[in-house]
């Protein structure tokens, strides 16, 4: 049962599937996700996340396997740097090998769900990730 959280947020979607990207929308959608925006890979990604004047995302979902940059170099990027470090990053990906799952978090990936997505599993780390951070978090005005 999806359960709205105590806000609607943003939520940027970095996937390159279609058919993931539209099953992740709908249960986003069903929390109360009040915008969702998709991009197919890192580098559109971070074009979107470093545009001047760009409202930063509450969430990040980010798939690992996908072209011109893919998740883990994006992941990467992301925890590095000063700006976009404190947007939490679910990782959705095919992947259930214990390395991945360990370099994810490694790299400060805040959740980690295996697809086919288990959408109780997804909810659980989005409801885990709401009450650590969307709650509480304020949004840093972009410089």
């Amino acid at each position: 049962m999806m359960i709205a959280p105590a806000r609607p947020y943003d939520v940027l979607l970095v996937e390159d599937d279609v058919a993931d990207a539209m099953l992740i929308e709908d249960a986003l959608t069903a929390r109360g996700t009040r915008n969702l925006t998709q991009v197919q890979d890192g580098i559109a990604a971070l074009d979107y996340l470093r545009r001047p004047g760009q409202a930063r995302p509450d969430l990040i979902v980010l798939d690992l396997n996908m072209p011109r940059m893919n998740g883990r170099e994006l992941l990467a990027v992301i925890k590095s740097d000063e700006d976009l470090r404190t947007i939490p990053v679910v990782v959705l990906t095919t992947s259930s090998a214990p390395d991945d799952v360990t370099a994810a978090y490694r790299q400060h990936a805040n959740a980690y769900v295996t697809k086919p997505v288990n959408l109780d599993d997804f909810e659980r780390a989005v409801q885990s990730i709401d009450a650590f951070y969307l709650d509480t978090a304020t949004k840093l005005p972009r410089q």
